[in-house]
């Protein structure tokens, strides 16, 4: 008979100890944006409630804006790079298909060869790193995992697209959970629907460019670049008809009511989109809710931790309070957990 593996010990809960955020410190106002689409500062406001967006420099990385949001998540939760063991990094702008981004944050960071990988889960992204990150310390398999969503969206938008280019921008958040005596993760409600791939999606993969060839010497003509974009009203009506019940049932997972949640920091899409899910969900009113897409943009990966770290750093979000995440995103892939804020 074979012997049996030695199970790890489980820890009875894990929770976050620490957020950062970093914005690029270019701001982008409407005005600027409508120089290259046919728009108006009013029409962006009234459909989406963005005012402005940060920009990242030409030279700046995903792995730079990374490395800076770690920094502030480590120092919040008092924690040294050396004691994370593994790093969770939600992208989909990452220019390189491999190496990951992760890794080379692990190393730049300083941790002592962390695990590392990235995660393409797009605007979910945060909250399916979270979850994982929670069984991995719940596990034993881990003890801190830094939990990082970040996006240069501006390398992969076409400027010029009316539907899109008002919408997104650049910036990085980051969490760090750790072990704790009881759960300040609940469990994580996750899904997807790949039959509506197609509305937020690169509607070329990458091998065009070499199919069509790059060369743009002797008159040939420069092929041109898969953009990111979005269908608006298909993802609207998805959004709107399908999050409120995944944001209900994972307050439920967590044993919890509606009426417990102190603090909802949806993914920031676009304000209509949390005031729909807001009207179905039944909050308290005096629910703090985020709107951090308003100055902010749609950061897609990185949009919730940086929400979480703008609230904290105002005194809107405390310490203790249950705090009901929610991303979901092109693929369609969603995820949302209560977490218990530091």
């Amino acid at each position: 008979m074979s012997p049996a593996i030695t199970p790890r010990a489980q820890r009875a809960g894990a929770r976050i100890t620490g957020i950062g955020g970093y914005r690029p410190s270019r701001v982008v106002d409407n005005d600027e944006i409508c120089r290259w689409i046919d728009s108006s500062d009013a029409w962006i406001q009234e459909r989406t409630g963005i005012r402005l967006r940060h920009f990242a420099a030409p030279d700046e990385t995903v792995v730079d804006m990374a490395l800076a949001a770690s920094g502030k998540a480590l120092a919040h939760a008092g924690i040294g790079p050396e004691q994370v063991d593994s790093v969770l990094l939600a992208t989909i702008t990452h220019p390189y298909q491999t190496p990951s981004a992760a890794a080379e944050l692990a190393d730049r960071l300083g941790t002592r060869g962390a695990g590392a990988v990235d995660l393409s889960a797009a605007c979910a992204g945060f909250t399916y790193g979270v979850g994982m990150a929670d069984d991995m310390v719940r596990s034993g398999s881990a003890e801190h995992v830094l939990v990082v969503g970040v996006e240069k969206m501006t390398d992969f938008i076409d400027k010029h697209d009316r539907g899109s280019s008002f919408i997104f921008a650049d910036g990085a958040g980051a969490a760090l959970v750790s072990p704790s005596d009881t759960p300040g993760i609940g469990p994580t409600v996750y899904g997807s629907d790949g039959s509506q791939k197609h509305v937020i999606a690169q509607p070329e993969p990458w091998t065009v460019l070499a199919r069509q060839g790059v060369d743009i010497g002797d008159g040939a003509a420069e092929a041109a670049f898969p953009h990111i974009g979005m269908q608006g009203q298909p993802v609207f009506r998805w959004a709107v008809t399908e999050m409120p019940g995944v944001a209900r049932r994972a307050v439920e997972a967590a044993g919890l009511r509606v009426e417990d949640v102190d603090v909802f920091v949806p993914h920031q899409a676009n304000n209509r989109i949390t005031d729909a899910i807001l009207k179905k969900l039944g909050l308290p009113e005096d629910t703090v809710v985020a709107r951090d897409v308003t100055t902010t943009g749609n950061t897609s990966g990185a949009s919730i931790p940086l929400a979480l770290d703008r609230l904290r750093e105002r005194g809107e979000a405390r310490s203790g309070d249950l705090a009901l995440l929610l991303g979901f995103g092109a693929g369609l892939v969603y995820a949302g957990q209560v977490v218990v804020l530091p």
